[in-house]
């Protein structure tokens, strides 16, 4: 059973960063299950510490990558117009348009259109709404790399304790 538990949590570790670059796979609560599963097996042992601070980073980093976009269309001179476009964008790209072999431009391209639909309802021109919306690329490629950086450090943490 042990050695089970370990190969599913290699498994979960693997999709888990895999998943913080395809579309609709939640990669750091996957990387996070493998981290129980391993917890659970009698080859790995983790501090408490270490994983209570691991799952409050994964709900962060959760939250987060939804609200990273906006912020960084909100930070390239978008308003309220392009930063609730840009999450409605992002929600839309991941749940509907991120099946198949152009997910990631699903999710990417909702984020953007949905920033740049905001602006442009809002009344703004077509070089400001185009501005923000790159803001939101911008903000999208920040939620990515806080998600590889913690599935990282949870796998770099398994193998330390599996050594």
């Amino acid at each position: 059973m042990d050695y089970f538990l370990i190969i599913t949590a290699v498994v979960l570790m693997v999709a888990g960063l895999a998943g913080c670059f395809l579309p609709a796979v939640p990669g750091p609560p996957l990387g996070f299950a493998g981290l129980i599963l391993a917890h659970l097996s009698r080859f790995v042992e983790f501090e408490i510490v270490t994983l209570v601070v691991l799952g409050i980073l994964t709900l962060a980093v959760l939250v987060l990558d939804y609200l990273v976009p906006a912020w960084g269309t909100k930070k390239f001179g978008g308003t309220k117009y392009g930063t609730a476009g840009s999450i409605i964008g992002l929600i839309i790209g991941t749940f509907f348009l991120s099946i198949g072999p152009l997910g990631l431009v699903g999710i990417i391209g909702g984020a953007f259109a949905g920033a740049y639909v905001g602006e442009i309802i809002g009344s703004r021109n077509g070089r400001n709404a185009l501005r923000a919306a790159f803001g939101s690329f911008i903000g999208f490629l920040a939620g990515t790399v806080m998600k590889v950086a913690l599935v990282v450090a949870m796998i770099v943490v398994m193998i330390s304790a599996l050594i």
